[in-house]
Parts: C-alpha cells; structure tokens; sequence
C-alpha cells in the first residue's frame, strides 16, 4: 500500500499544473441567516459584531410571544434578510430552526419555506423537521408533512411528532396504530383541542368547533370539514388562509390632538421638522393637567427621533414626569451600546426582546421612546416610524 501511495504521489508531482486539473475550492459552512426568505432592503452587514448568544436568547421568544404590530413587521424584516449571520451561527441548526420558527409564527410563511428549502440538515433535526412540518400543514400539503415526520432520525418521541404521527396514522387508514400513538400523546402531554379533534377523527364522537392554533389543528379541522372561517386564527395561520404574509401596520390617527397632528402626518412621508417636534415639547410643558400625560408622552416619543436637541429642549424634556419604562436596566443599557455601535441586527434582537416580554400592547411610553432612537440611530428608520405611530395611536 505505501508504495502505491508513493507512486501515486511521484505522478502527481510530475504531471505539474493541466488545463483538465479539477481545482477543489473549500466552501464556508453554512451559517443561520444566509439564505434569504425575501428581499427586504436590509444591508448585508445586518448582522456584523451580533454574537449568535443574542439571538439564541430571542429567537424562541419571537416564537411564542405575541407582539405589537409594529414589533411584529421589525421581526419580519430582520429574520428575511439574508446575510451572514451573527457571530458563532456557523453551522448551528438550532438557529436556523429558532428563525424559521419565529417566521412561521410571524405569518411569513413564504420566507420560512425559502430558508428550509436550503437547510442541510432537515432530517436530522427536529427543530428543522418541525419547521418544515408545519409549513407543510399550513400549505395544505400534509403528505409532506407526513413525510418530513417518517424521516425525521432525531427526537420522534417529542410531543408534537406524537401527535402529528397520529394524525397521518389516521390519515394512512392505519386505525389501530393512531389510536395507541394518539393515547401515547394524550399521556405525555394532554392538550384538550388537539384531544377534541382527534378524538372526532378517530372515533366519529362530535368535533365541536374549528381550532386554529397552528397547522396541525388547522389540518384536522380541514379533515373533519369544520368551518375554519368561524374560527379565530394565528398570525401562522391567518397567513396561510390568506395567501400572503401580512402587510405593514397602519394606524388610525383621527384620535390625536391638533398639536400632534400636524407631526404624525409628516411622519407617514418621513421625519417631523425640528422647530414642529420643539413646537410641541413646549406645548406640552404648559399643558393642562389633565392632558399634560398624553402631550408629554407624544413630545417625548417625537423627539426620539431628533439627533440632538436644543438647550432649551433638553430643560423642557427633563421636567416632563413621564415614568421609566418596565424593561430592566440591563437591557436597556445594552440597547443603547448597540445603537451606539451601530450595531443593527443586535439592535433589532434587543428593541425585540423587550416588546416580546411587554406583549401586544405593554410598551410603555419610555420603552417605545428609548426603542425609536435606538433604531433611529442604526437606520432602521421605517420601524422606528411603526412604533412612534403606533404609540401616538395608543396615547390615552
């Protein structure tokens, strides 16, 4: 062997350089976030001096925690970029499932099924095989799905490949096998809906109404000919019955005062005038008492988007008794650094854990403020846009 290994070598170093000689070229691995979902404008350095610690902290949130319409449409934009990802997302399949995840759930099914088009390791991750899953369900395409869940080489024992099995058991004609899986399911973690439903499917017993949660509910509602349109769906779902991902949010404004007017309408087309934004900051310093909160909170979130105020406005801001936000200090602090350091995708990510533990509708006036600027300073001028429009609508 060594000297068929020696000769073998001997030819190579004589035959020197040809014009057939294949040149082998070692591709990068890889990462979470190069493949786009959708062209959404973003710069291809979204994600540069972001550690991949950032987003495995906020990914799942954005998953399973309802958000604003605002916050929502920021999500949206970020996770479709496709650009290198942050720093350590190389090869981390679990990132790469955490963001199409939290598309699924954003309702922009299209971009989700673009990145797991180019996932390498589908089958052997269930994170993976699970976003695939569902984008199949809610695309009406349940062989796939019931595919993807034969394949799949990790984590079958999980809840949700239980009780997706069962279904395609029951989809397959194959009765007795549902039932066990469906009891194996209901054993290890009982869900009432998903115990309704199957239970009808398997057993004749009465459906009750649709349910829409996700794309297995969505199936088995469409298996037992319920009315889906009488149900209440999830942004996923929605998505998937209407064909497209949702739009931007837009607001009615027809509530704000005459002060303010003026200002937001100018934000619809781009950035309030500085003297309008002073304008108002002194307006609302002599307001009334009973409108004084309402003033003060949309002179503050106003001038969130001005790079540097007057003498005179900075005094007039300091007085105004519009309380701290609920985000903890930390978070806040590390917002502010990645804005300063202009830092984008981190500051989306933080501007985003912030609203996805506030809820729909729990930002605080300081939160939104402290959030515009923040994306004002990194570009994101659009979403900063959303939110201020969003708070001024929200104003009581």
């Amino acid at each position: 062997m060594m000297r068929i290994a020696l000769f073998l070598g001997f030819l190579v170093a004589i035959a020197g350089p040809a014009s057939g000689q294949v040149q082998v070229t070692q591709l990068a691995a890889p990462d979470a976030f190069s493949t786009p979902g959708r062209d959404t404008g973003l710069p291809a350095d979204l994600w540069r001096g972001t550690p991949a610690e950032m987003a495995l902290a906020v990914l799942p949130l954005l998953a399973t925690r309802p958000m604003s319409p605002a916050a929502s449409h920021l999500a949206r934009q970020v996770l479709a970029t496709g650009a290198p990802g942050p720093e350590g997302s190389t090869g981390d399949d679990g990132l790469a499932a955490g963001r199409a995840n939290a598309m699924i759930a954003l309702g922009d099914l299209e971009a989700a099924a673009r990145i797991l088009e180019r996932a390498p390791s589908l089958d052997r991750n269930a994170g993976l095989s699970k976003a695939a899953a569902e984008v199949a369900l809610l695309s009406g395409d349940a062989t796939r799905a019931c595919a993807i869940a034969a394949a799949l080489a990790a984590g079958r024992g999980d809840i949700y490949w239980l009780r997706l099995r069962s279904f395609c058991q029951a989809e397959a004609g194959q009765s007795d096998q549902a039932h066990l899986t469906f009891e194996l399911a209901q054993t290890q973690a009982r869900d009432a809906v998903y115990g309704r439903l199957m239970s009808a499917r398997l057993n004749a017993t009465p459906p009750g109404p649709a349910s829409l949660r996700n794309g297995l509910d969505l199936s088995l509602s469409r298996s037992l000919k319920l009315d889906v349109a009488a149900a209440k769906p999830a942004p996923a779902v929605a998505a998937a019955l209407s064909g497209q991902a949702p739009p931007a949010p837009s607001y009615d404004l027809t509530g704000i005062d005459e002060a303010t007017a003026a200002l937001a309408a100018a934000l619809t087309q781009g950035l309030p005038s500085e003297a309008g934004v002073s304008a108002l900051i002194g307006a609302a310093m002599d307001a009334d008492l009973k409108i004084r909160p309402k003033r003060q909170g949309s002179a503050l979130l106003m001038a969130a988007f001005l790079g540097e105020l007057s003498p005179i406005d900075r005094t007039r801001l300091a007085s105004f008794a519009v309380p701290e936000g609920r985000s903890p200090t930390g978070r806040n602090v590390a917002l502010e650094a990645a804005a300063q350091g202009r830092r984008m995708g981190e500051t989306a990510l933080l501007a985003l854990w912030i609203c996805a533990e506030a809820g729909p509708s729990g930002l605080t006036v300081a939160d939104r403020a402290r959030i515009i600027r923040s994306l004002r300073q990194v570009k994101l001028d659009e979403p900063a846009r959303l939110f201020a429009l969003e708070g001024l609508a929200g104003l009581k």
